[in-house]
């Protein structure tokens, strides 16, 4: 109990340099909290993909289109329960700031394969039966006020003009990890748009989503679907839904290894500074330390003194951290929604940011606490007067 006590007074005999550690350490602590969840939150739709899924586009690539026509010759390969067509349309709402991802598709057979989206059964049925109908996520909705029966406009960037759409559903995610974010149209529209314009793009598919039985049939219906059009104007590539996410992850992942390398130095920083806080203060200290040989203390109870100071002061800051890390990671929500629909902190964060926090109070009270146990009475008496 007295050791208690004396590591509590200790901790905050220098308030203004204790009141300092602590701030560094919680904001370490929560810079950490924050890249970590960044990188994961990257990795989310990887993650979210379902294994019953699988996507299908152009064996050369995503910016080449494929028949409309496929979609019925994908329906019939064994085991496939369901198909849906999707392009990627690049919308622009208002301004170029004002990004989300908007998408043309078929709505009947889309909100089957994907059961995540979930939408009253009115507005469902108005979706359906509205040819310029359109719905949107819950969050994106909120962002822009849009109200059902809203007429919204899109400036189109890879099919040119203005395009209005008819606001007839609100989708909201069955899981909290579901982005809540995006915007779908009908595809029949797009469509009879460009037979009326562009005749040469009508009919043209960006991608099919492809729904199957069992998670150990994609592999084999994969290959199926392939080698259907193996040898056609339009050859196709298929991988399952998650396959396909890592392919845009990919890109970027030198810029998530960088964060993540950022996020590990900035506990290794604070370390050091702590390290050098606890060492001031155990040079500080020396004739106190054999003062307390002297009255018949041990050295493993200054070693305890010592070391509870340093995992004190580090804990402390550490709790700190995690607790402001939320308020943060609401903040960047509401300001970076656009990137990030879904910011969450996973309970894994929260236990690694108090890993950090304990690892850097081990560390910094290493040398010190050494010092400390060990000083010779003689020496350190000398340091008195």
């Amino acid at each position: 109990m007295f050791i208690i006590k004396l590591i509590i007074r200790n901790a905050f005999r220098h308030k203004l340099r204790a009141m300092l550690t602590v701030t560094g350490v919680a904001i370490a602590i929560l810079a950490f909290g924050l890249l970590k969840t960044l990188v994961s939150l990257w990795y989310l739709g990887v993650e979210a993909s379902s294994s019953t899924r699988l996507v299908t586009r152009s064996s050369i690539s995503l910016v080449f289109s494929m028949p409309v026509s496929y979609k019925e010759r994908i329906r019939h390969v064994p085991g496939v329960t369901g198909v849906s067509t999707m392009n990627w349309f690049g919308g622009v709402y208002v301004t170029e700031k004002n990004f989300f991802p908007n998408f043309a598709v078929e709505p009947e057979s889309f909100l089957k394969v994907y059961p995540e989206f979930i939408l009253d059964e009115r507005e469902k049925k108005s979706f359906l039966t509205d040819r310029t109908g359109a719905v949107a996520g819950r969050k994106l909705a909120a962002k822009y006020g849009w109200k059902i029966g809203d007429r919204i406009s899109l400036k189109g960037t890879i099919f040119p003009g203005e395009w209005n759409f008819v606001l007839r559903g609100i989708y909201h995610g069955a899981q909290k990890s579901t982005d809540e974010s995006q915007f779908f149209f009908n595809w029949d529209y797009l469509n009879e748009t460009m037979r009326k314009t562009v005749p040469r793009r009508a009919d043209q598919v960006g991608i099919y989503v492809v729904a199957v039985a069992r998670p150990d049939q994609a592999a084999e219906v994969a290959e199926e679907i392939d080698a259907t059009f193996k040898n056609s104007l339009a050859e196709t590539r298929t991988e399952t839904e998650k396959a396909f996410q890592l392919s845009f992850v990919a890109m970027t992942e030198a810029i998530m290894i960088a964060i993540q390398i950022v996020s590990y130095v900035v506990i290794v920083i604070i370390m050091v500074v702590a390290a050098n806080t606890m060492a001031m203060t155990a040079r500080e200290r020396i004739a106190e330390y054999a003062t307390l040989k002297v009255l018949g203390f041990k050295g493993y109870h200054i070693a305890g003194a010592v070391f509870g100071e340093s995992l004190f002061i580090a804990m402390l800051g550490g709790i700190a951290g995690v607790l402001l890390t939320f308020p943060a990671a609401g903040w960047l929500e509401s300001t970076l929604s656009q990137f990030f629909p879904v910011f969450q902190i996973a309970p894994s964060t929260v236990i690694l940011q108090f890993v950090a926090a304990l690892i850097v109070g081990l560390v910094a009270g290493i040398f010190p606490t050494w010092r400390g146990a060990t000083i010779q009475i003689a020496q350190g008496l000398r340091r008195i007067g």
